[in-house]
């Protein structure tokens, strides 16, 4: 698999200065956490689950979860088991490209069990997302994970989601943070991901942003994001890749504000049509969080409608620019540090603070690709919609 794979070769050509690098599910654990991109989540209940999951396959998706826990009432829990393993058995009989597949389970029993009843359809599974991540609650979870890993032979990444109260509240968050820090660190190497439960957290308070708010103008839940990311998302080779929220919205009835796109960008591309219909459905505010996403060390997104998946993978791509400034930060004769100036003479790079930056963003240059120097966003959301 790999991002923008859905469309033509020739088309990537146009797009790409360096298109993005092809992986697997069994690539090492670092290109798969940054590969993740958005995340969509389904319900296991679904009856034509296989039929959906290889549809997206076709529109770009390379990562999906298949929720037994809150998508889902608690009287259907025993009947999406049950639709996972006939989902899994008939994909298995397919010679299909599939995404990478993650189970979100309710308890840590549910983790080896269901791969017992999966059988060889396990080889198609990834991990499995944990709701709820404290030390107390989580370390049963990753107990269990690793113990199916060894009974069945087959690697199984965690995604613990981060979501509880008590990291929410002042007066818990360090000591729950600590914990977690605790439990991930001890189960390295099976942590693919962190997730954000930003729709708990505004449920503690009675809270939902609107959409023309982002995650981080509802200030409580951006200071607990910021914190996460200063515990956990660190970039001196302790922290993990922590990935955006989800976006709740897919169709906007009546604004309060204007729209936040800027029309020249769309005009100079010559797809104004392409900014309404962006506008229309609520994807101006998903654009703004998930630029502010980036720039506060998250990386890829929690997505619960399928239009959200091309605006965070054109979003993730690696501009001309910043490939250029990664490029001279990291030449080998600037191991002794120093400033210089950009290629496109409009900054100064500084070496050593700069270095982890750059070499997070040959990372992401590697699985989402890098721009061609006329290339922006809107070009590339246009060739992903159009396949």
């Amino acid at each position: 698999m790999r991002h923008f794979g859905h469309i033509a070769p020739e088309v990537r050509q146009r797009l790409f200065h360096q298109e993005p690098c092809e992986f697997t599910a069994d690539s090492p654990s670092r290109l798969l956490s940054a590969a993740l991109g958005a995340t969509l989540y389904s319900p296991a209940t679904r009856p034509r689950l296989a039929d959906d999951i290889v549809k997206q396959t076709g529109r770009g998706v390379v990562s999906m979860v298949l929720c037994l826990e809150d998508s889902i009432g608690d009287e259907d829990v025993a009947e999406g088991e049950e639709n996972l393993v006939r989902q899994f058995t008939d994909l298995a009989e397919r010679q299909v490209d599939l995404p990478l597949l993650f189970i979100r389970v309710r308890h840590p029993e549910q983790i080896p069990d269901l791969v017992r009843r999966l059988g060889p359809a396990v080889r198609l599974l990834s991990g499995f997302v944990l709701p709820k991540f404290t030390e107390e609650r989580g370390i049963p979870f990753l107990e269990a994970l690793s113990s199916a890993e060894a009974a069945s032979g087959h690697r199984l990444f965690a995604m613990p989601v981060l979501e509880s109260p008590e990291l929410l509240y002042r007066e818990t968050r360090v000591e729950t943070l600590e914990g977690i820090a605790r439990a991930v660190d001890k189960y390295r190497d099976r942590v693919l991901a962190l997730r954000l439960g930003v729709t708990d957290f505004c449920s503690s308070y009675g809270l939902r942003r609107a959409p023309d708010m982002t995650a981080w103008d509802v200030q409580i839940v951006a200071s607990v994001i910021a914190d996460v990311v200063n515990m956990l998302g660190r970039a001196d080779g302790t922290g993990f890749t922590v990935t955006g929220p989800v976006w709740e919205y897919f169709r906007v009835q009546e604004r309060m504000f204007k729209p936040q796109l800027r029309r020249s960008p769309f005009l100079e591309g010559q797809a104004e049509e392409l900014r309404e219909a962006l506008i229309e459905h609520a994807m101006d505010g998903l654009l703004r969080e998930i630029t502010l996403d980036q720039a506060n060390g998250l990386l890829g997104k929690t997505c619960i409608h399928p239009s959200h998946v091309l605006p965070v993978h054109a979003l993730s791509v690696v501009s001309h620019e910043e490939f250029s400034d990664a490029q001279d930060i990291l030449r080998p004769e600037r191991g002794g540090g120093g400033v210089l100036r950009s290629q496109y003479t409009n900054k100064m790079n500084e070496v050593k603070p700069h270095r982890a930056w750059a070499e997070r963003t040959l990372l992401r240059a590697e699985v989402f690709g890098v721009a061609n120097e006329d290339i922006g966003f809107v070009e590339l959301l246009a060739a992903g919609i159009s396949g």
